[in-house]
């Protein structure tokens, strides 16, 4: 198991060979075995099977290959929406306006996302996540009908790979941990070590290759907004951040 996390690689192209509902469905139920903080489960997810709607999603989240492509496609999201029915259906109500709410939700989601990649690649099978369905998530929750206190955090594929790539070089271990408090000056000496790992990298991998490192993507990425629609869709589904 612990090779298998560390094998890690996404997959954008897939061979034609669509997963079975009850292959997805296997995959789903190890996800929901994941931790759930309080055991609300605040997550759902929708099994894009329809062409046309698969279409339109890969469209909107602007990644037409890997969807197109994949033997399976599930978009994950976040779900108060099936508790504040199983609130009313007992005559009461629930305020899942508060921003620790929507913390719960988004780690919920995403650790189930997690088992059910886990599950998806001890089967063989290739995941990459879609983080490109917050692109136009009000354009997706229109598409998948999501109500009021359901929004979507991102896309997984799955499929019979159809490429390989190497795994990617992740921080040492000891840029991760810090032992009894945090320890920013460890960063002077490990930083440019890792850029370096990286770099050569990628200059040496077997596609896409460029002369770059970590630091240069991440300062890149992290200096303009991003998505900066995001706050209002959620306020409008109900997340209002209070």
């Amino acid at each position: 198991m612990i090779e298998l996390l560390k094998a890690h690689a996404s997959v954008r192209k897939y061979k034609t060979i669509p997963l079975s509902k009850d292959q997805v469905h296997e995959l789903i139920h190890a996800g929901q075995h994941a931790a759930s903080s309080h055991f609300v489960q605040a997550y759902s997810v929708i099994h894009v099977t329809d062409p046309a709607k698969r279409e339109k999603l890969a469209e909107l989240s602007k990644n037409p290959q890997q969807i197109l492509s994949a033997g399976a496609v599930l978009v994950f999201c976040t779900d108060y929406c099936r508790l504040e029915k199983a609130a009313n259906l007992s005559g009461r109500k629930i305020d899942f306006s508060y921003a620790e709410n929507m913390l719960v939700g988004s780690i919920d989601v995403a650790l189930f996302a997690q088992n059910v990649a886990i599950a998806a690649e001890s089967k063989g099978f290739g995941i990459c996540y879609i983080g490109g369905v917050r692109n136009a998530p009000q354009g997706i929750s229109d598409l998948l009908n999501l109500p009021k206190g359901v929004a979507p955090m991102f896309a997984m594929s799955i499929g019979v790979p159809d490429e390989t790539h190497e795994v990617k070089p992740r921080l040492p271990v000891e840029a991760i941990i810090h032992e009894n408090r945090y320890n920013a000056n460890k960063y002077d000496q490990l930083i440019p070590a890792y850029d370096k790992t990286m770099n050569e990298y990628y200059l040496n991998r077997d596609a896409n290759q460029k002369n770059t490192n970590w630091s240069d993507q991440m300062t890149d990425f992290l200096t303009s907004p991003r998505r900066t629609h995001m706050k209002a869709f959620l306020e409008q589904q109900g997340f209002e951040f209070n």
